[in-house]
């Protein structure tokens, strides 16, 4: 594609981020403002921002590179990612926001009055944040050094640089109409080339799959990969109860006026989230068709404008893209940095402010440095490892807290430990030396479907076997968690109750 093209829409994004940034900062004032922008967001405004972090560089490249990989298995990638939304709608959302709690840990503690279940709490947070962050700094190098020819790490640098200035400069309430606006600006990114994609295809006379594609690649469960059956059940299982536990999304539930617009905003991510997955699909199954033999699949949605349209319009086309893969790295990687830096500020440091500030620039520095040295995975598998670590942690601590009042501070913490710890030592496998064949290399790849059962069982058997510690406040709590807004009780922002 033409270089300057593609120079002027990373540009153009950037700067665009940077000013919605700014108006931001105008209204940012109080902690409240920076941890959960002082919880006035409306849900049509929040599901858009939700819908802009949500959307990562996954979403925008992973899922059409997978499918033209992998083929019709991975459309169970988009289908749990949005389902996802419709288990934390009826199990977590509106709760969660009644509990008044900032974060997660807060929750944590709030509902198991357990400062050490908050640390550890705090860990996972912080571990799945970064895991996540790492492939969209990793993403963003491969963007501009396709665009530019750029050193791998200086995408990576880019966005890191930006999404600092922003959480900085205003916190959630900043980020929120920064995020709003990308996920717009992505949505027309992939819909827009895509109707010029369509209609080359349609003039090239619709060229379809090949006989052997047509057996195995476009059918699903064809056992075109090894173990895939159990693979893709896995991966559902990651996908519907990982969302529920991202701290990235969790957080953009607090800053809802009540329950009620909770489940609102719910409701409107569904919609949001359908209408974006139907376009990626598309992508890689026209890649199938024009490029087999791609070399880095995650770089399909960038290639096919210039290989079907070409000519002066094929490059405007690759450089709107271009921008919406910018922006799907800042939106999400902001979010991130948001919830990490809520984390480390107030467990870690002082909280307030300006901890606030302090721990931002840690959430960012620390990611981008694993991403400039780690080995580079195909981006999807990289956040489906995440969404694993979230559903053998804290879906079993949300999910019992918020539903079972004999969850205990032991069983709790035994269920984080023994969940979490072989979900992340999944990870580390698959990351550092994968990736692994076998049975062996299927269960590391996608570990949900063993360690989530482990961790709900950790924790019911630890909390039975712990009877007496069952927290004395946990009463006014569930009351707290599963009151209608509609009846008159103190609803402020809760505040821990020791340091």
């Amino acid at each position: 594609m033409n270089v300057v093209y593609g120079v002027a829409a990373v540009v153009l994004v950037m700067l665009t981020t940077v000013l919605i940034g700014a108006f931001g900062i105008r209204l940012s004032r109080t902690t409240s403002d920076f941890y959960v922008a002082s919880r006035t967001v409306s849900p049509l405004w929040n599901a858009s921002a939700i819908g802009g972090e949500y959307l990562s560089a996954a979403s925008f490249l992973g899922i059409a590179g997978l499918i033209l990989l992998y083929g019709a298995d991975m459309l169970w990638l988009p289908v749990g990612w949005t389902g996802g939304y419709l288990v934390l709608l009826v199990l977590v959302s509106a709760p969660l926001r009644r509990s008044g709690a900032y974060t997660l840990p807060d929750f944590a503690e709030a509902r198991l009055e357990s400062m050490a279940v908050r640390r550890m709490a705090g860990v996972l947070v912080v571990l799945i944040g970064w895991l996540y962050l790492m492939p969209q700094f990793q993403s963003a190098g491969l963007v501009l050094r396709a665009v530019t020819g750029a050193p791998d790490w200086a995408g990576g640098l880019v966005v890191a640089c930006v999404v600092g200035v922003n959480v900085l400069s205003g916190g959630m309430r900043s980020i929120t109409f920064v995020q709003a606006f990308q996920y717009w600006l992505k949505l027309t990114a992939l819909a827009v080339p895509l109707v010029f994609l369509v209609l080359a295809w349609r003039a090239d006379g619709a060229p379809g799959l090949s006989a052997r594609d047509v057996a195995t690649w476009a059918l699903p469960l064809s056992g075109g990969r090894e173990y895939g059956l159990y693979s893709t059940y896995s991966l559902i299982l990651a996908t519907f109860l990982g969302t529920m536990g991202l701290p990235h999304v969790l957080v953009r539930f607090y800053t809802n006026p009540d329950g009620r617009a909770a489940r609102r905003t719910t409701l409107a991510v569904l919609s949001l989230l359908g209408l974006f997955y139907l376009m990626p699909a598309l992508y890689g199954a026209l890649g199938r068709v024009y490029l087999p033999g791609l070399r880095g699949s995650d770089m399909v949605v960038l290639t096919l404008p210039g290989r079907l349209v070409g000519g002066a319009a094929g490059d405007l086309l690759t450089a709107l893209v271009t921008a919406g893969a910018f922006a799907a790295f800042l939106s999400t990687s902001s979010g991130l940095t948001v919830s990490v830096a809520g984390v480390i500020g107030q467990d870690i440091l002082r909280g307030g402010v300006r901890s606030f500030r302090v721990a931002a620039v840690v959430a960012v520095a620390v990611p981008l440095v694993f991403a400039s040295s780690a080995r580079s995975l195909p981006v999807a598998d990289v956040v489906g490892l995440a969404f694993a670590v979230s559903a053998s942690s804290f879906c079993p601590l949300l999910v019992l807290g918020i539903w079972w009042r004999r969850l205990t501070p032991p069983g709790a913490m035994a269920g984080l430990v023994v969940g979490g710890g072989l979900a992340c030592g999944a990870v580390l496998l698959t990351i550092g030396e994968g990736p692994h064949t076998g049975l062996a290399g299927a269960l590391l790849a996608q570990p949900a479907a063993w360690s989530v059962p482990v961790a709900f069982t950790v924790m019911v058997v630890v909390s039975l076997l712990t009877r007496s510690r069952i927290p004395p406040g946990v009463a006014r709590t569930m009351v707290r968690l599963h009151t209608p807004e509609t009846l008159d009780l103190d609803r402020g922002d809760w505040r821990p109750r020791s340091t």
